[in-house]
């Protein structure tokens, strides 16, 4: 019988955060470069790999349930590959779930591709830990850093991911060159961005290497992921004021509370008052400016008192999202060790209570940028949807997707739907 010498075909699950994206891209480049063939489906795949999330109690239960619902309509015989955040923490956990035939722990693409035999690196490789291309689309992720030096009482991302590690400037930015080849836009992500920098000798400012890539890589808009308050420096605020949009002028500074005491409990890094003064630094200086945040609602021992901080603070700043999530035991936390409980019923109160708060600031964002004139680039499969430096997302019409992907100049409309909608214009000189 005749052996079968067709490529292995590889499809890739990937869970949380956009450095999980980062990781598959990463992943996935390594594959295609041993000769394998990336699928969109596990029912095209000779092999699955699922990248995995752990960061709330939930994550791990939906990895669970995915892996088993591959094993089942397979019945059996697709093998799968768990690596990521969750197989660091729980490795002996994920190898008795049914159909898994590996586990990773971390996102070592030379581990993983070991895991199913797909041969070494060749000698010619030359910068293959070099990411060329995402596959996701026109917008890039761009990893600058690696796992967490905080010790937040909710959080096992420090031990999943392990102590900051920063790439150094010149591998950023020649991975930045190679992107910008086939992406408009590149979005700064990592575990910790603002730690960026700080194990390198000599240290590296996390400004200074937006500085380098603005300087260094041309024709491209850079979008810094999620950045702490207390890293929120004035260089940082400093460029993305002055930089003519080439540093996107939105940020995601996450809050998880606006209670002292609540903060105190979590462990986190800074108080109320000084979230608040950096982010209105910011806004004052920023404009138009998308801003986005984390909340955590119902922490234990979260009173009522303690919510209504929460809701007054993100009233007074110009947030135009807020991801909210009601609080999720995590096992291996010190808070899950902390007494008085929130009701699910009251978690799910306060969460509704702060979404709809929300809403209504993000509908009137909306409206003040009826009119006004940003620079797109456009995403989706038929380049449908259009996305400003500020991060609003609105349907692209004929006369932007004519032009393609590339960064061009939107009329921001009031659609009659009471959305908006981008179309060509032609910046005056």
């Amino acid at each position: 019988m005749q052996a079968d010498t067709r490529p292995q075909r590889i499809y890739f699950h990937t869970f949380g955060c956009r450095a999980n994206q980062y990781d598959t891209e990463r992943m996935r480049q390594l594959f295609e470069r041993r000769g394998c063939v990336t699928v969109g489906g596990p029912e095209l795949a000779d092999a699955v790999v699922v990248n995995s999330c752990t960061v709330t109690g939930s994550a791990d239960s939906e990895l669970r349930r995915y892996v088993r619902a591959i094993s089942r309509r397979s019945e059996g015989r697709l093998p799968v590959v768990v690596v990521g955040c969750a197989s660091a923490v729980a490795s002996e956990n994920i190898r008795t779930l049914e159909g898994v035939t590996a586990v990773v722990p971390g996102q070592d693409p030379e581990a993983v591709a070991g895991s199913l035999g797909v041969f070494p690196r060749r000698p010619e490789e030359e910068n293959g830990d070099l990411l060329d291309r995402c596959e996701r689309g026109t917008r890039a992720w761009l990893k600058v850093q690696d796992g967490c030096d905080l010790n937040c009482s909710y959080c096992v991302i420090s031990v999943a991911r392990g102590r900051n590690r920063s790439r150094e400037p010149r591998q950023i930015v020649e991975e930045a060159r190679r992107l910008a080849e086939h992406h408009p836009e590149i979005s700064l992500t990592g575990i910790h961005i603002g730690l960026y920098g700080k194990d390198l000798k000599p240290r590296v400012a996390l400004a200074a290497l937006l500085e380098a890539l603005l300087d260094g890589v041309s024709d491209v808009r850079f979008r810094v992921g999620s950045l702490e308050c207390s890293q929120l420096d004035d260089r940082v605020i400093d460029l993305m004021a002055n930089s003519g949009g080439w540093l996107a002028p939105h940020l995601h500074v996450p809050l998880q509370s606006g209670s002292d005491r609540v903060l105190r409990m979590m462990r986190r890094a800074y108080m109320n008052g000084r979230y608040r003064d950096r982010v209105e630094l910011l806004a004052e200086r920023v404009a138009p400016l998308g801003l986005g945040t984390d909340v955590i609602v119902g922490f234990p021992g979260e009173t009522d008192e303690d919510h209504r901080r929460t809701v007054a603070l993100i009233e007074a700043l110009p947030f135009t999202y807020v991801h909210v999530f009601p609080y999720s035991e995590r096992r291996g936390t010190d808070a899950e060790k902390l007494p008085d409980r929130v009701a699910p019923q009251v978690k799910a109160e306060r969460s509704l209570e702060i979404r709809e708060l929300v809403r209504r600031k993000a509908d009137e964002y909306r409206r003040r940028r009826a009119g006004t004139v940003a620079r797109v680039v456009l995403e989706g499969d038929d380049m449908e949807t259009a996305v400003t430096g500020d991060y609003l997302k609105m349907p692209a019409d004929d006369s932007l997707r004519a032009a393609g992907p590339r960064l061009q100049p939107a009329l921001i409309e009031a659609a009659r739907d009471g959305g908006l909608r981008a179309k060509a214009h032609l910046l005056r000189s």
